[in-house]
């Protein structure tokens, strides 16, 4: 069965203890890069799981243990012979590191040897050189049955004793000359063997001959055979005379070899699977935010701009009409600071809820301490207790706690926007009664597409600096991607007011388009959804944001009304006529791609789908940030309800059922099992919905009771989410 490469891979890096980064990849043998610490590993899909955790924990030690350095220059040892000594010592050394490894070893080597991965069967042992029963020694010696000499003992003890690199040229130096001049001395005997052997044939053959032919044919060809002889000696002998002396045993010129090291190379590559696509990592691009950032006050200054524009060119209509100009954002503006009065009862329920459970989490981590000071009202009791002194109880001081949100600016939240902004109000009003700190951006891809004067009427064209360096093997993000600023806690409460009143009448126009006197700024259009891009964003948003305001506990919140298609990947092609490859993009095929973080160590396998390609960058930041909340706030019709749930949950499950039970009960549910620490799903028609109780004079007893039913399940829905978002935030 093959072993899932991500879970070896973890093995690899938990091992490592370092900043190493593992791939897997189509190779026949691994390999380590001491500059990049980037360890490669085949794809042993043919391996069982023990013999493949035996050969992560053998590369590991390599990339630990093993220097980087040029030992040829220092010594003339044959690669195999040093190999066999630090195989030796890196293991030795990784099974001391990790006790638990010593079992994974003796398994994996239990299966090679079985499976004849060293190539004994019908061999000889006692016959081998002491570089391969050293290397056998070492791996499978519980298995095999392995005789030394004292002399071939002492190395065998060298080569154990091994704890530096250093001792590893030693002791392959040692047993280099050992296997060298044992290879002399048989290759002594050997010649002398066939010395004699040549010898008794040529005596044969000549008392044959002498016994066959006449005198005078015996001379001539023997004066023929010295003529011969001679010429070829006078000649300095032919190539092929040559080849035979190069390759002849008795001049010394051959290398001893260590067969078994060959043997198991040759035989693990057929572990590796060579089929199917080689595998793919990606990592995350270091973005500018200056370049993506949209400032809070640029934002305004452009829906400024826009309205007086707006109400500039109405008012001078009216006037040329002779009619009385009136205010275009009257009516959305009275609805604003409605919507503002009424959510004053839910901004005071978040308050109250966050004060009782910041406060619950005080007391119990409260400690209770002596004073050193008696306490008078004990003295009776000195006889038969000694707790006599007062004691006071210490409260930890609370975390620092600041929120960022991240809105959804598409196009598909256009009939939803309103209602979403009104959640994202009560949250924004809440943090400034609470006085955490708090940025508010919206992602979209049309801030940079075209800039408008509106003075003059004229369009300008838009800045396109690349926000990171493209290179392959990083995602790729497009140009035209932005992240708006809306609203900031660190301008003043009038401006933020004012800033809130700006975001109402853009969000109103969007949900009343054919009916409002005004219209949006232009770079402020609803767009795609760039939510991947706004999470990669994240990376460098939260750590800037944590230092600036000194907090020790972020919470990201981000509001959206569905899923944002995956990103491509920057990808070098050679094209014919091109000098210089080109770099051009790729989508990233989920079966074989892995998202790599090098400040983690942690590689991803991306999942399928959209909700899976985002749930794998979640992950990654999760892990980036552990302190962080990351709390996903999804708007869903109630035709998209069921199949959002089915993204995280087949029907088949019981959790399906019970999260069903509430989206029909409540109208919202919590999703526990996405990349988000909690990602609520909320019905946009609920949310919609105005929790005043509100009826005519004239209203009948049933619309009464209608109006008065519907406004409890609102305020229901509302403060159930917000206490579980409080929860959180607590």
């Amino acid at each position: 069965m093959p072993v899932r490469q991500e879970i070896k891979s973890q093995l690899a890096k938990l091992l490592a203890t370092e900043d190493l980064v593992v791939e897997h990849k189509k190779v026949e043998t691994a390999c380590f890069n001491v500059h990049t610490r980037v360890l490669t590993l085949p794809l042993w899909e043919r391996a069982s799981g023990t013999v493949y955790d035996l050969l992560v924990g053998h590369e590991v030690g390599h990339a630990l243990f093993t220097p980087d350095e040029d030992w040829t220059k220092t010594t003339k040892v044959p690669a195999q012979f040093v190999n066999v000594v630090e195989d030796a010592r890196i293991e030795k050394l990784m099974k001391r590191k990790y006790a638990g490894l010593a079992k994974t070893f003796f398994g994996g080597y239990k299966e090679l040897n079985e499976d004849d991965f060293f190539q004994l069967e019908d061999e000889d042992i006692s016959k081998f050189n002491l570089a391969d029963k050293a290397n056998l020694y070492f791996k499978v010696g519980n298995f095999v049955n392995l005789d030394f000499t004292p002399e071939e003992k002492e190395i065998v003890d060298l080569i154990a004793a091994s704890e530096s690199f250093a001792d590893v040229l030693i002791a392959s130096e040692e047993l280099y000359k050992y296997c060298k001049k044992e290879q002399q001395q048989q290759q002594k005997v050997a010649d002398f063997d066939n010395h004699e052997t040549q010898s008794a044939s040529t005596s044969s053959t000549g008392e044959d001959a002498e016994m066959e032919q006449p005198q005078d044919e015996q001379e001539g060809q023997s004066n023929e055979s010295e003529s011969s002889q001679s010429e070829e000696n006078s000649d300095n002998q032919g190539p092929a005379q040559n080849e035979q002396n190069a390759t002849s045993p008795s001049n010394n010129q051959e290398e001893p070899e260590v067969r078994t090291a060959e043997s198991l190379e040759d035989k693990l590559r057929s572990l590796v699977n060579r089929q199917g696509e080689d595998n793919v990592y990606v990592e995350l691009p270091q973005v500018n935010l200056e370049t993506i950032i949209a400032k809070n006050s640029e934002v305004h200054k452009e829906i400024d701009d826009c309205f007086n524009q707006q109400q500039s060119s109405y008012n001078l209509v009216m006037q040329e009409k002779g009619s009385v100009p009136i205010n275009l954002y009257k009516n959305v503006d009275l609805e604003f600071q409605k919507f503002k009065n009424s959510a004053q009862k839910e901004v005071n329920y978040l308050v109250k809820e966050f004060e009782c459970r910041k406060a619950a989490d005080a007391y119990s981590r409260a400690s209770t301490a002596r004073t050193g000071v008696l306490d008078t009202a004990r003295l009776h009791s000195y006889k038969f207790s000694e707790d006599l002194f007062k004691k006071v109880t210490v409260l930890p001081d609370g975390k620092n706690h600041g929120l960022i949100f991240i809105l959804d600016w598409s196009g598909s939240m256009q009939n939803v926007l309103l209602d979403t902004c009104k959640q994202l109000f009560n949250l924004i009003w809440f943090c400034k009664k609470v006085s955490i700190p708090f940025e508010v951006y919206a992602f979209t891809g049309e801030w940079r597409r075209c800039e408008y004067d509106y003075q003059t009427g004229k369009y300008i064209a838009a800045d396109r600096t690349p926000h990171y360096e493209k290179k392959e093997g990083v995602i790729a993000i497009d140009e035209s991607f932005s992240l708006m600023n809306l609203l900031t806690s660190k301008v003043s409460g009038n401006k933020l007011e004012q800033q809130l009143k700006n975001i109402w009448r853009i969000a109103a126009y969007f949900s009343n388009t054919y009916h409002s006197p005004y219209t949006y700024p232009v770079r402020l259009c609803l767009s795609g959804t760039p939510l991947n891009e706004a999470l990669i964003c994240l990376h460098q948003i939260i750590p800037q944001f944590q230092t600036q305001n000194k907090l020790q506990k972020v919470q990201c919140i981000v509001l959206t009304d569905g899923e944002a298609p995956p990103l491509p990947r920057h990808l070098e092609v050679q094209r014919g006529w091109e000098k210089e490859p080109y770099l051009g993009t790729r989508h990233i095929n989920p079966d074989n791609s892995f998202l790599r973080d090098r400040k983690t160590g942690m590689n991803y396998k991306f999942g399928y789908d959209y909700h899976g390609y985002t749930d794998t960058l979640l992950k990654n930041l999760k892990d980036k940030f552990p302190s962080v909340n990351l709390i996903g706030i999804r708007v869903l019709s109630s035709r998209d309800a069921n199949r959002f749930i089915q993204l995280y949950h087949s029907w088949k499950d019981k959790k399906y059922e019970e999260i069903q039970s509430d989206w029909k009960k409540n109208k919202s549910f919590i999703i526990t099992d996405s990349g988000y620490d909690a990602y609520f799903g909320m019905s946009a028609t609920a949310l919609s919905q105005e929790a005043e109780f509100e009826v005519s004079d004239d209203a009948s007893k049933a619309q009464i009771k209608s109006a008065f039913v519907k406004s409890l399940k609102t305020k229901k829905l509302n403060k159930k989410v917000l206490g579980e978002f409080i929860s959180l935030v607590a």
